[in-house]
C-alpha cells in the first residue's frame, strides 16, 4: 500500500469529485459483487495524490485464501512495457541512447538473420520485425541463455515497415540495453532511478522473495469464446500469440516472479501505478523541483512514431510512442481509453484487463488491476471502457 504522505486528505483538496468517484469504485466492485472476478484494485490519483484507492474481493496466496485489500499486489503484465521504456527514457535524456541507433550496435550479436536493420526506436513501437520470437521462462533469469535466444531470432517484416504488438520479445532487448548502458540490470536500475526517487516501495520489476505472500494467485475466470464465436464478435484471434493461459499463470510460479520479465512481469499496487504516471504527468509540465524525466524528454517520448499504420488486430490507428499508446481521437476506446479521455491522454494495457493511463488534460491517472483475466474479450473491453471513462470524468466541477 502506498505511504500515506501519497494520499490527498480528500479527494476535493486535488480537485475529483467524491461522487463521481465513488461511480468508479462501484463499476470496479460490481463484477466482484456478481462473482465474475475474484478480486479488484483500482485507484484514481491528480496532483502528485491518491485521490481514492479500494480493493474489493479475496485472493489467494499461494493458494491460501486471503481477502484483498489495499496492501495486496497485483502482476500488471503488458502494463510493465511503460515501466520498462521509462527507464529507458532516462538513458536518452542522460545522452546515453540514441533511438536512431542500431540495436546490434549497442547488444553485440544481435544483428543476425536482417536483424541488423533493426533499431532502437522499432523496439518501442512494436515495428521490430520479430513480434513472437520466443524467449521461453526457463531463460528469463539466465543472461547468456537470453543472448543466444537473441541471436537465433528471426525477422517475419522488414523492420520499420509495419506495426504489430510483440508482446515480449522487443522489451527483453531493451532490458538489456538498459543494462548494458547503465551498468546495472534493468530491475535493478528501476528501483533505484524511478521507484526510490519517487517513493514508490512497492513497484516492482523482479518481486523480492519476501513479497510473495502479498502477491494475488493469477486465476482464469468465464467461459472461453469459440473461434467462431469471437469473430462474429468482431475479436480477431491470433494463433501464434504467446499470450495464453498457461504463459499468464506462469506468474503463479516463484521463479517467474522474482525474474521480472520487462514486458510483462511488474508486481505493484494501483496506488503505486498510479502515482508513476502522476510522475510523468508532473515532469511533462511545469515543475521547478526535483525531476526524474525533463519536459522535453517526455513529450519526445509521447510523441506518436507509428504514423497512419494500422494495428492488425484492430484495423485501427497504432497510436505507439515510444513504448506508450496515445489515445487520439475516434479509436481510444480500442487502445485502452474511455470515451470521456484526451485525445492525449497515454499510457498501457495489461493482460487479463489492467488498466493504466495518464491524462495531461484533466491531470487524472487511473489504474485498475484484477487477479481475475477473463476469458470473455467483449465483457473485458466494456469494462476497461466503463472504468476509463467514469475515472477520466472525476473531475471536480467538470
Amino acid at each position: 500500500m502506498p505511504d500515506s504522505r501519497h494520499f490527498s486528505e480528500s479527494p476535493e483538496a486535488v480537485g475529483i469529485d467524491p461522487e463521481k468517484l465513488d461511480a468508479v469504485f462501484e463499476r470496479a466492485a460490481r463484477e466482484v459483487r456478481e462473482g465474475l472476478l475474484p478480486s479488484a484494485q483500482v485507484a484514481v490519483a491528480r496532483s502528485g495524490r491518491i485521490a481514492g484507492m479500494r480493493t474489493f474481493g479475496s485472493v489467494t496466496h499461494g493458494g491460501r485464501p486471503a481477502p484483498a485489500t489495499n496492501e495486496t499486489l497485483y502482476v500488471i503484465y503488458s502494463c510493465t512495457k511503460a515501466i520498462t521504456s521509462a527507464a529507458a527514457w532516462i538513458l536518452i535524456q542522460e545522452g546515453n541512447l540514441g533511438e536512431s541507433e542500431h540495436v546490434a550496435d549497442v547488444v553485440p550479436g544481435f544483428g543476425t538473420h536482417g536483424k541488423q536493420a533493426v533499431r532502437v526506436e522499432h523496439l518501442f513501437t512494436h515495428t521490430a520485425g520479430f513480434p513472437n520470437a520466443p524467449m521461453p521462462p526457463e531463460t528469463w533469469n539466465d543472461r547468456d541463455a537470453r543472448l543466444a535466444r537473441f541471436a537465433r531470432w528471426r525477422l517475419d517484416f522488414e523492420p520499420g515497415s509495419r506495426m504489430q504488438y510483440h508482446p515480449t520479445s522487443t522489451m527483453w532487448v531493451i532490458a538489456e540495453i538498459v543494462e548494458r548502458r547503465s551498468g546495472m540490470p534493468c530491475r535493478e536500475f528501476v528501483r533505484s532511478r524511478i521507484a526510490g526517487p519517487l517513493g514508490l516501495g512497492d513497484f516492482h520489476v523482479g518481486l523480492p522473495p519476501s513479497e510473495h505472500e502479498r502477491l494475488a494467485d493469477i486465476v482464469h475466470v468465464g467461459e472461453a469464446l469459440s473461434p467462431d464465436e469471437l469473430a462474429r464478435l468482431g475479436f480477431p484471434v491470433d494463433p501464434a500469440s504467446e499470450v495464453t493461459e498457461q504463459a499468464l499463470e506462469a506468474f503463479n510460479q516463484p521463479f517467474v516472479r522474482e525474474a521480472g520479465a520487462p514486458g510483462g512481469g511488474a508486481v505493484t499496487n494501483a496506488g503505486e501505478l498510479a502515482l508513476f504516471y502522476q510522475a510523468l504527468l508532473r515532469d511533462l509540465g511545469e515543475h521547478a523541483g526535483g525531476r526524474v524525466w525533463n519536459a522535453a524528454t517526455l513529450a519526445d517520448a509521447l510523441r506518436v512514431r507509428t504514423g497512419a499504420m494500422l494495428d492488425p488486430m484492430l484495423g485501427k490507428p497504432a497510436n505507439r510512442a515510444l513504448g506508450m499508446v496515445v489515445a487520439g481521437d475516434e479509436s481510444r476506446v480500442f487502445l485502452g481509453f474511455g470515451h470521456t479521455n484526451s485525445p492525449r491522454s497515454f499510457g498501457h494495457m495489461g493482460a487479463g484487463g489492467q488498466v493504466a493511463w495518464a491524462d495531461p488534460e484533466t491531470g487524472i491517472s487511473f489504474v485498475y488491476l484484477t487477479n481475475g483475466c477473463d476469458r470473455h474479450p467483449l465483457r473485458m473491453g466494456r469494462r476497461g471502457v466503463g472504468l476509463s471513462s467514469r475515472a477520466a470524468a472525476c473531475l471536480l466541477g467538470g
